[in-house]
């Protein structure tokens, strides 16, 4: 599941160009000629739940790491696949990021030569500095966490007493799905009116946001706490379809209302409405979809197993392909969907291929995965699925 939630940036990031909505500076290709309300909702969609549920999941296997494997393990394996990746993919990518941007903007502005433009960037040495984390945010965030985490955990540990009445009350709480709901959808409304908005940008800044830090730390922390009852984990199959299908309509509710506001309505607006919106979508989601992968992948696939070593690799490199490629056919007379379809098609097969030879078996692949795959390709077959509850 961590997998397809980082699988999902490339998405969202291909519809960010095609939107109707503009998004200032938290995304460089700002054009009005290729638009498609479709993509805004896919988008808003995606950005609800999709790094709430990531963070509440690393936060899961951080705990494991930490009380099954020890804290010296935990610390050795989050330094080698988070620490090193950041500090070596920043510094190699971002200048790409800031080239493919530049190309784009200058394509749909219809510049004589884009390439130049893009290049002329790089005169100095201000285009090379890594003075931002980009799309890597959240590995800088998951670092300051895993710190957080490791720390409160060694404090909880002296007071047994207060770690056994937090793990009880979240475990009466968890295995009740209406009260889970509610419950955590409030103590979000009570956060987000805390932050002063409905929806919490990520932050590409090196200096750490208060906002970012709070939002997605406290998933983290629910990820946490949620190891101590994976016994009960199965309870999320309970109404996981009714959760996932409320929260795309409450999305598309949200949306509805957003448009009809024409411009007065911003979707991180910190009305009651909006923040309501907000608490209750991202849970129904995390609810939802946690328990639709706990019902139908719970078990061992090598396709999935083979998405899930490439999806590091193409988070990783996507951001580039999915700036540029809109600038290539800037000038096509095709739909925005239809581009939109093209520019995700294209950058999924090239991360996939650049994955499966030069990554998958090479030492990158080593570097990013702690170990070197065999190359050939997975033989599509049905996952062997196990219920939870019944595992050996």
């Amino acid at each position: 599941m961590r997998a397809i939630m980082m699988l999902l940036g490339l998405v969202l990031h291909t519809g960010l160009t095609y939107n109707v909505t503009k998004h200032g500076d938290s995304w460089g290709i700002n054009q009005t000629v290729d638009t498609n309300i479709i993509t805004d909702f896919l988008v808003l969609l995606i950005h609800i739940f999709r790094m709430p549920a990531f963070f509440m999941i690393a936060g899961f296997f951080g705990a494991l790491l930490f009380y099954e494997r020890g804290v010296a393990v935990m610390v050795k394996n989050r330094i080698s696949r988070i620490l090193w990746p950041f500090i070596v993919f920043l510094v190699l990518l971002l200048p790409i990021i800031r080239f493919c941007f530049r190309y784009t903007e200058e394509a749909y502005a219809g510049g004589e030569s884009p390439w130049t433009f893009a290049l002329d960037y790089f005169n100095g040495l201000a285009g090379f500095w890594p003075d931002q984390t980009s799309h890597l945010w959240f590995l800088y965030y998951l670092m300051m966490f895993t710190a957080g985490g490791v720390v409160l955990a060694l404090v909880f540990a002296k007071t047994p007493k207060l770690s056994r009445l937090i793990n009880g009350a979240f475990r009466v709480v968890f295995a009740r799905p209406i009260l889970r709901l509610l419950i955590f959808s409030g103590m979000t409304y009570g956060l987000l009116s805390l932050l002063g908005t409905s929806m919490v940008d990520a932050s590409g800044s090196l200096t750490p946001q208060g906002p970012t830090f709070l939002w997605f730390g406290f998933f983290y922390a629910v990820g946490w706490v949620l190891y101590f009852s994976r016994d009960i984990l199965s309870d999320l199959i309970k109404f996981d379809w009714l959760f996932a299908l409320l929260g795309v309509v409450l999305v598309a509710v949200q949306g509805i209302i957003i448009l009809w506001s024409d411009g007065e309505l911003e979707p991180n607006a910190a009305t009651p409405l909006m923040l309501s919106f907000a608490s209750l979508t991202v849970w129904l989601f995390v609810f939802g979809i946690t328990g639709l992968f706990l019902r139908y992948a719970n078990g061992y696939s090598p396709l999935m197993r083979y998405i899930s070593d490439a999806s590091y690799w193409v988070y990783l490199i996507h951001l580039p392909l999915t700036a540029l490629l809109p600038g290539f056919i800037a000038e096509w007379p095709f739909p925005a969907l239809l581009k939109f379809l093209i520019v995700l098609s294209l950058a999924t097969v090239i991360c996939f291929v650049t994955y499966h030879y030069f990554v998958r078996n090479t030492f990158i692949g080593q570097f990013l995965n702690g170990r070197k795959y065999d190359r050939r390709l997975p033989r599509i077959q049905p996952a062997s699925y196990t219920p939870l509850g019944h595992q050996k």
